[in-house]
């Protein structure tokens, strides 16, 4: 079963309405939650920003998984606009994009109303496990960085999660200096980049130290290099079965 309803994100957006869209299985009993961020792009073709979807309603309804999907649609504002867009919603600090120029970060404020306003609606709503070994969290390019924040920052409340082809190269030293101040305890992380993708700017060199610093925080850690892995939906459409696996080894022992 796929719920979507709308939403307010004043804090951000003010009364503008997004998307949130809510995978439920279709079976008794209550489910680990998994938050993913671009809610748009993760059902539907027709909903996605460049039409085609991660085909997650697909692989959920094939594989039967015991888990509930809750999908946030993004900012589709330019980032030149009051409000800011994806970028600024989707970073945990500010940075300099070529393209954009100056982003403000407003991650924090995003990942404030997941967890304090979302989170608790869903709790409330829906047949969840609310506890923090049963709550996850994935994105992919600036939501995979919003994923490593998420990890390090709201580790109380996320124990697992997945970051696709995470955007570290716009301000690698702030990601290291944010992963090393972190406090994690039991935390599992799938991270990925695409063979096609590892080679703009110092993405390998990137990638290589971002693991590093999780190894060495004790995440417990799946990292790979996708064999002709893009930078887009089709390409992590096929990396589902993958962090999946992840996210469920172990889970509960």
């Amino acid at each position: 079963m796929l719920e979507i309803f709308e939403t307010e994100i004043p804090q951000l957006t003010g009364d503008e309405l997004r998307r949130v869209y809510v995978y439920v299985p279709d079976q008794k009993g209550c489910f680990p939650v998994l938050y993913m961020f671009d809610g748009q792009n993760v059902f539907y073709d027709e909903d996605a920003s460049y039409g085609k979807s991660w085909g997650m309603l697909e692989y959920l309804e094939e594989s039967e998984m015991p888990l509930i999907v809750v999908g946030v649609e993004c900012n589709h504002h330019d980032e030149k606009e009051k409000c800011g867009g994806r970028l600024s919603e989707y970073s945990p600090f500010d940075f300099h994009d070529p393209w954009w120029g100056d982003i403000k970060g407003r991650g924090k404020i995003t990942m404030n109303w997941i967890t304090k306003e979302l989170k608790p609606y869903i709790d409330d709503n829906y047949p969840t496990i609310p506890d923090r070994d049963f709550t996850f969290i994935c994105g992919s390019s600036m939501g995979g960085l919003m994923t490593l924040y998420a990890i390090c920052k709201y580790n109380h409340i996320f124990s697992r999660g997945a970051a696709l082809s995470p955007s570290v190269v716009f301000a690698p030293d702030k990601v290291l200096n944010m992963i090393e101040k972190a406090r994690m305890k039991d935390t599992v992380l799938y991270m990925d980049y695409g063979e096609k993708e590892i080679g703009y700017r110092h993405t390998r060199k990137d990638f290589a130290d971002v693991s590093a610093a999780l190894i060495k925080k004790k995440v417990m850690l799946e990292s790979r290099i996708v064999p002709a892995g893009e930078h887009n939906e089709s390409s992590w459409e096929k990396q589902i079965p993958f962090f999946i696996e992840t996210l469920f080894y172990n889970l509960g022992e």
